[in-house]
């Protein structure tokens, strides 16, 4: 619910450019970047050179966090299917032995692999829509065999063909499991039956009606002889009280590295580590609070997140999936996210909503421009800003932690230019502001999206839930809208000239501008159907279509044969922004299902699938990759004599199939 996804439109440029101290030599280019491609995927190395500012201490606790982030990433493989792991494996051990297999057929499942790792499953991240190999069952049932004989680990060859044969389907059907998670499913199917996830299993939203689970956020939900069974997602707890559960081996692999990493925390993240120890012991929501209220208060140079995190996969917005990361505050670029942090009760008070739905006096949320050591699960390069924790109670009492990732916004800038913007400007003096004034807007519009969007406003105190529990599959487009909102109602608040963060009226428009570029580019990213899976993606185009139907300040106009949306009025624009904004505030702080669900659906779900075609068609020509993934840095410990570590270094592998079966090997699976 907190992420702030800049894949939207790939026109990134080099973040916080607004700030002449970033130091020109660690702006990596486009060949240090952009290591690999697979069709429409590229491959981004990501970099943090700040790491090389911090203590010893300080990098070996980010060294055993960053074991701990490999520990869970299997996890998320087995919540996104039912079979992930399973796949998993079997790829994993072909190319770790793949002498004397076919080249051509081992080209083929290494790409296929790579997209696997990609997308943490066979289904794109972004369209939740199933992908196929270009190999065949029998280039892969050789692949297998020779591997095995190779000494992978497949079992005997009777156990390898019937694995072989029941993943079959998973695999090269492409009618089987179609979607990874399908919230308005045809033909008025059940969503949960239509989602291929694994977060349910034989369950149907009815069967959920009056149904409360103890542990709704780390725990997988299974109908065994007519019941409902609530799976817990925890280690369990030395003492044997409480026993494992789902998840119970990775779980306790992490707690083992969070707990080595205690050893080199100061005093109130060392209890915010041990929080989460317990935590993952026990599953508790209660333990999972602690942990949160601890975490928010603590702001260390060296900072993390795993857990269940976000609920984007759920068709009813409440399993969380796991995640991990890494960070080192990137001092250089951090001036920006703390001005925004102390104005925060001035942009409040502002807002266009009743002023009841106000905070009165709202906890500057901590914030931080950080670099990301790495990021594993549910994670990926394209956020480029988060806000958390999720919970609306831990926010209204104790505040919230808002980051930006710097190191992915530069990997993006060397990797794509200014391609799309060239593509897609209707007009010279769009592209001129486009390229004068991008940098900083696409900075402002994220900072203020975290910052100030999604620790905004309050909601009905009637309301005894999260705003999440009524809103239900509605609610993170919902959220994800109102937070960009909050950035396009304020882009244009005179405070930011004041504050140094902008230096004109002109640049505001700019804001808007992408906005509008960003509903039509997005398109290429669905280049079937006509519905859009993603909640950041509905969020755009539930802005940009409800502005043009309210106010006509956003058109549709055709050159050379080709469709551009163009700000027509700015003005204009901004009353819409603010009658949406309400309006959505309104939805969230009263917990309006029905109201959520009308305007979603009118706005954020169907588009023009000519223009779609047409988007698909010109991007093609920019040469740009769809779909992004990250290879994380390694951080690599050196031992002294006495078994302690000396010294950690920083490498860049820049190579996603060695990294990711270290990973698998680290992880035990």
């Amino acid at each position: 619910m907190r992420k702030a996804v800049r894949n939207k439109f790939l026109s990134l440029i080099v973040f916080l450019l607004v700030f002449s101290t970033v130091r020109a030599q660690q702006s990596p280019t486009q060949a240090e970047t952009l290591v690999d491609r697979v069709g429409n995927t590229g491959f981004l190395q990501l970099y943090a050179p700040s790491f090389n500012d911090e203590s010893l201490r300080e990098k070996i606790l980010a060294y055993w966090l960053s074991m701990a982030a490999i520990a869970i990433n299997p996890i998320v493989y087995d919540q996104n299917s039912l079979y992930g792991l399973r796949e998993k494996h079997l790829l994993e051990e072909i190319l770790k032995h793949p002498e004397g297999i076919d080249p051509g057929a081992l080209k083929k499942i290494t790409d296929y692999t790579k997209l696997f790792w990609a997308n943490r499953g066979n289904h794109y991240d972004f369209t939740s829509r199933k992908f196929l190999p270009e190999f065949t069952p029998e280039e892969l049932k050789a692949a297998a065999e020779r591997a095995r004989a190779n000494g992978a680990k497949l079992g005997s060859r009777a156990r390898l063909h019937r694995e072989l044969e029941e993943l079959q389907r998973p695999i090269f059907d492409p009618d089987f499991e179609p979607m990874l998670t399908d919230k308005n499913p045809t033909n008025g199917a059940d969503p949960l039956q239509a989602s291929a996830n694994n977060l349910y299993e034989g369950v149907t939203l009815a069967d959920l009606k009056g149904f409360h689970e103890r542990c709704p956020l780390n725990s997988r939900l299974v109908k065994k002889n007519g019941k409902l069974v609530e799976e817990v997602y925890r280690a369990g707890t030395p003492d044997g009280k409480i026993p494992p559960g789902l998840y119970g081996e990775e779980l306790s692999r992490a707690s083992r590295y969070l707990a080595l990493a205690s050893r080199y925390a100061q005093p109130a993240q060392r209890k915010v580590l041990l929080d989460l120890v317990r935590y993952y012991q026990t599953g508790s929501p209660a333990d999972w609070r602690q942990f949160n209220i601890d975490w928010v208060r603590n702001n260390p140079p060296i900072d993390f997140t795993n857990g269940f995190i976000e609920v984007y996969k759920d068709v009813r917005g409440t399993k969380g999936a796991i995640q991990a990361y890494v960070t080192v505050v990137d001092e250089n670029l951090n001036k920006l996210m703390k001005d925004f942090a102390a104005n925060a009760a001035y942009f409040e008070q502002r807002e266009p909503w009743e002023s009841k739905y106000k905070q009165e006096k709202p906890d500057p949320p901590l914030a931080n421009a950080v670099e990301a050591l790495i990021e594993t699960g549910d994670f990926t390069i394209t956020t480029i800003g988060e806000n958390l924790p999720n919970e609306m109670e831990i926010h209204d009492k104790y505040g919230s932690k808002s980051f930006i990732f710097t190191g992915s916004t530069r990997a993006f800038a060397a990797a794509t230019g200014d391609k799309v913007n060239r593509g897609f400007c209707y007009s010279r003096e769009e592209l001129e502001r486009a390229r004068k004034y991008g940098p900083m807007v696409e900075n402002l519009v994220t900072a203020m999206h975290e910052v100030l969007g999604h620790g905004s406003g309050k909601v009905n105190p009637k309301l005894t839930h999260e705003p999440a529990y009524y809103i239900k599959e509605y609610y993170s487009t919902l959220e994800e809208a109102r937070a960009d909102l909050v950035a396009f109602w304020n882009i244009f608040d005179p405070k930011l000239i004041e504050m140094g963060a902008l230096p004109n009226e002109d640049a505001a428009k700019e804001a808007y501008d992408r906005e509008a570029r960003a509903a039509l580019v997005q398109l290429h990213e669905v280049p079937t159907g006509d519905t859009i899976e993603e909640d950041h993606r509905r969020g755009t185009q539930l802005i940009i279509n409800y502005i043009r139907d309210k106010t006509g300040a956003v058109e549709p106009v055709e050159r050379d044969r080709k469709v551009y949306l163009v700000v027509k009025d700015y003005a204009k624009m901004r009353e819409g922004v603010g009658m949406l904004l309400a309006e959505l505030m309104r939805i969230k702080a009263e917990g309006d299902y029905d109201a959520a669900k009308a305007l979603i659906t009118k706005y954020g779900i169907h588009f023009n699938t000519a223009w779609r075609d047409q988007v698909v068609e010109r991007y093609k020509k920019l040469d740009l990759p769809s779909y992004w993934a990250g290879i994380n840095p390694t951080l690599v410990p050196k031992y002294g004599a006495r078994g302690t570590i000396i010294r950690v270094d920083i490498i860049y592998p820049k190579n996603i199939v060695r990294q990711q079966l270290r990973y698998a090997e680290v992880a035990g699976k």
